[in-house]
């Protein structure tokens, strides 16, 4: 009987402790199995095989470039500036095929050179330069980003169909992105699990020392290593400016934070010997699912950074436990046990899909509600503009009884791009876009139109691409009233500064292009510099500081927004309405105060609010099948002290 009982004791703690071990090896695949059925719980969008979909092309690019840092994590290194080298990539591929007339297959080519370039740059400073592969990738990071806005001129560059065609389907349904996706996470695992240099980045990230005393070639390792890293963010880049039918200047900015979250989250750790593509694959779909669920809930973007950052510091904590426990180490080498590792992922696609199975049923037969749903997708947020967009969108919304979806896509054309998407596989009726660039907005506009869902584009356009509505002021007049109030107040002559909005938007080419036409009826006024601030106050505080120390003359500022113009009156103290004339843009309620103290001299208004109000109202028509006129213009009203008094706004 005790023997019987011991045994039967045993068996429990060996079943226990093999559940906690199997728990504490799959960490990251337990937490992507929960956060499905918690997701398909809460949405009953989430589980079609249109969002699934969607899932997957909106994780290719993080897990592309993540599959990259994989290298570098694993032998113990750190690359911040992947996100910038495929910029710059993709900005090479489309200056030379489109500008240059170099054939497409060699300018891929070149896009591939400039990452592998890009990488061996930061090897050799590593390696043989001696320095920190955060500092050595820092700096990488800012010249990268900094080549690509030289070779772009800070505008989009169109992408060749030939390569666009990398972010269409095959067959009318499989991504492509997701195809490129699979083929480069098969390529890493093949190098880190088959080849001589995988073997390589796991002895250097585990003993350097000890790697090099055994005769590997350390520092040649170490360039080879940063070069793939540097191929793989080409190929991201490639594919991200293939779905947004444009090299930006500035896309993936920040994506190499993206891209080692999910390395860590995958079960890689930061110090260095441990790591693998499965894993990592699953930490960018664990993001790509966080992002893509907490859209369909409708949850704050900047809820969503909360979120995601509390996730990574869980799986940082889970590394440490499963450190701690004596977890089997997640590498390359362990490969042995291949077997059993399919059979949990095999155990864990079924478990998966009996309680999604199950969860389902929570949806089935619940009554959808009588409200029309719209979606409208903001550039960003962090600006008073925008938000008064929101605003005069959310009270016209609840007037007619829209229920109102907004997001915020943080001035990041790729994450709006998955924002669309992700309405146009919901259940909304109508779709409002304020798109952050208006050609990289096309190709989610069109798959909105085929899916028969109307869209109205606010405060811009969409290029290349039909919407059932513009609203909008218009921007290129709006910046020709802004340089007639100038010229006017300083008499036709004297020196004046622009600062420029964020490279790459089309509000900032726009009311650039708008300055400059409007400047020619005055000769005599000399612009004596011309900077880009962000639409930032912060940053228009220190440029205009900066072009103070160099034109202590200056007698007049226009800014592409009221943000910038209220950074530049701060720059210039005591100057600002007195000796320096300051033309702001927006209308915004902190640039009307402004106006009113007489610090800021005129703002080019453009009543965001009625934007707001107008879209949500041509949304509902859309939507009902009513006409509706094609371009709606909201009038922009140049507001002086003598006028702002009456303006709403």
């Amino acid at each position: 009987m005790a023997t019987d009982t011991l045994k039967s004791t045993s068996s429990a703690d060996s079943a226990t402790g093999g559940l906690r071990r199997l728990l504490l090896d799959n960490g990251a695949l337990t937490a992507l199995i929960v956060l499905v059925v918690a997701m398909s719980a809460l949405s009953g969008d989430f589980l079609t095989t249109d969002n699934l979909l969607n899932v997957g092309v909106q994780a290719a690019v993080t897990a592309i470039l993540a599959f990259g840092v994989t290298f570098v994590i694993v032998s113990a290194g750190i690359d911040l500036s992947v996100g910038s080298v495929a910029a710059l990539s993709a900005t090479v591929l489309a200056w030379s095929a489109t500008s240059h007339g170099v054939p497409v297959f060699i300018a891929v080519l070149l896009a591939v050179v400039t990452g592998i370039a890009a990488g061996l740059v930061n090897g050799f400073l590593i390696a043989y330069g001696k320095l920190p592969p955060f500092i050595a990738t820092l700096a990488m990071l800012s010249v990268a980003r900094g080549l690509s806005l030289v070779i772009s001129e800070g505008s989009p560059i169109a992408f060749p169909d030939s390569v666009s065609h990398l972010g269409d389907t095959l067959g009318g349904w499989l991504p492509v992105p997701v195809l490129v996706m699979v083929v480069m996470g098969l390529l890493a695992a093949f190098v880190l699990g088959r080849t001589y240099i995988g073997r390589s980045m796991y002895a250097i990230g585990g003993n350097e020392e000890a790697a090099r005393l055994s005769g590997l070639r350390v520092k040649k390792q170490k360039l080879a290593i940063y070069a793939l890293s540097g191929v793989f963010a080409a190929v991201a880049g490639v594919v991200l400016a293939a779905r947004l039918s444009s090299a930006q200047p500035q896309a993936a900015d920040g994506y190499e934070l993206d891209a080692i979250a999910a390395v860590v989250i995958g079960g890689a750790s930061l110090a260095g010997g441990t790591g693998k593509a499965s894993g990592t694959l699953i930490g960018a779909l664990i993001l790509a699912v966080l992002r893509n669920g907490l859209n369909l809930l409708n949850v704050s973007a900047f809820w969503q950074q909360v979120v995601i950052g509390v996730v990574i510091a869980l799986a940082v904590l889970l590394d440490t436990l499963r450190r701690k426990a004596g977890a089997t180490p997640v590498t390359g080498a362990s490969q042995g046990g291949k077997g059993r590792q399919a059979a949990t992922y095999g155990l864990a696609a079924v478990v998966t899909v009996a309680i999604v199975g199950a969860t389902s049923f929570l949806h089935n037969g619940s009554s959808s509600t009588a409200n029309p749903k719209v979606g409208l997708s903001l550039s960003t947020l962090n600006n008073p503009f925008f938000v008064q967009i929101r605003s005069g969108a959310q009270a016209e919304a609840e007037k007619l009884g829209v229920d109102l979806t907004v997001t915020d896509a943080q001035n990041d054309a790729s994450q709006q791009a998955n924002q669309l998407q992700n309405f146009t596989s919901s259940s909304l009726g109508a779709i409002i876009v304020n798109p952050v660039d208006s050609d990289a907005a096309s190709n989610s506009v069109k798959a909105a139109d085929k899916a028969k869902i109307p869209v109205i584009a606010v405060d811009r356009g969409v290029n290349k691409a039909s919407v059932d509505a513009l609203v909008a002021s218009d921007n290129v007049a709006g910046g020709e009233l802004a340089a007639k109030t100038i010229g006017e107040k300083l008499g036709g002559k004297g020196k004046i500064v622009i600062l420029q909005g964020q490279a790459g938007t089309s509000a900032a080419r726009e009311r650039a292009e708008g300055f400059a036409q409007g400047l020619k009826a005055y000769p005599g006024i000399q612009v004596v510099a011309q900077q880009p601030a962000d639409f930032d106050r912060t940053k228009g505080l220190d440029v205009m500081s900066n072009l103070l120390q160099a034109h202590p003359d200056v007698q007049g500022v226009i800014a592409a927004n009221d943000e910038m113009a209220l950074g530049a009156i701060k720059a210039l103290g005591s100057k600002a309405g007195t000796s320096v004339s300051v033309v702001g843009f927006d209308g915004t309620p902190d640039g009307l105060n402004a106006v009113k103290d007489g610090t800021l001299y005129a703002s080019v208004a453009q009543q965001p609010s009625q934007l707001g109000k107008i879209a949500v109202d041509n949304a509902l028509k859309a939507l009902e099948g009513k006409n509706v006129e094609e371009t709606i213009k909201v009038p922009v009203k140049v507001v002086t002290k003598e006028n702002v008094a009456g303006f709403t706004g």
